[in-house]
């Protein structure tokens, strides 16, 4: 399974419409998918415990989908591995008085990772050109603008040290119905449900139009989008840890020599 075809290529005319929602990455069989993922998660803890040893890289993963495509689960999945030292997570929702205050990339600067550390930000800086075009709260030539700031914002962490590994969730209008009535019908999970979300349905066609726009508008060489097929949850998980696998796999990382001349010690 090669995760380059779903890379979104700089310039790319995109239609979500057509773009598959599933995909079983070459493993037909459930349980295949997930020992695979399983043992990748693993693979991918050991590769972290690298990165932080070698202090030279940073990893900004950011994980973007439509409510109920699966940032949560993939991320628990994913990096089950990892010890929980070695990543953070952040999770967006709607800016508070404080940040409101403040530039709308201010609140994310913050949270970029720092050197030998991954950072996952749960929804991001992309929620400045989605939520808030659909609900008419900026005008189109403020987004184009926008989409100019996020290109330039990521090109300097880029430049400056960070990886950048841009994944979008995909799913189907039919698949998001049945997650959301499997909330609704399950009360243990409704506190997993916002009015907010069925309102983001209703609006479904809108809400593909802005992420077809701030898709093509920000894959750039630097820093592409992954259209990621996510009706299945095991095929989902297995593309994403596949990525970012390789991703870390690919960065040149060497584990320090110790500071002191170890060999032929005995601890008393």
């Amino acid at each position: 399974m090669d995760p380059a075809r779903y890379l979104l290529k700089p310039g790319t005319q995109l239609a979500l419409e057509k773009m598959p929602t599933r995909d079983h990455s070459g493993v037909p069989e459930k349980t295949a998918r997930v020992v695979a993922t399983q043992a990748l998660a693993e693979e991918i803890g050991s590769l972290q415990q690298r990165l932080y040893a070698t202090q030279r890289h940073r990893l900004l993963v950011v994980f973007q989908g439509m409510d109920t495509s699966g940032k949560d689960g993939t991320i628990r999945n994913v990096f089950s591995g990892v010890a929980p030292l070695g990543v953070r997570a952040v999770n967006f929702r709607a800016p508070s008085e404080e940040e409101r205050a403040r530039d709308y990339l201010w609140r994310i600067h913050q949270h970029v990772p720092r050197t030998g550390e991954i950072a996952l930000f749960n929804r991001s800086h992309y929620e400045d050109v989605l939520v808030v075009r659909v609900q008419g709260r900026i005008s189109r030539a403020e987004c184009l603008q926008r989409y100019h700031h996020i290109r330039e914002f990521e090109r300097m962490l880029v430049e400056t040290g960070t990886t950048l590994v841009k994944i979008f969730l995909h799913i189907s209008k039919d698949e998001q119905r049945e997650r959301l009535q499997a909330r609704i019908d399950n009360p243990a999970k409704h506190w997993k449900l916002l009015p907010s979300d069925l309102e983001a349905r209703r609006r479904w066609s809108d809400y593909m139009e802005a992420y077809e726009d701030a898709l093509r508008e920000t894959s750039t060489s630097h820093a592409p989008w992954h259209v990621i097929p996510s009706d299945s949850k095991t095929a989902r998980n297995l593309i994403v840890a596949t990525l970012l696998r390789d991703c870390l796999a690919s960065m040149p990382m060497n584990v320090p020599d110790a500071s002191h001349d170890l060999r032929g010690l005995i601890v008393a």
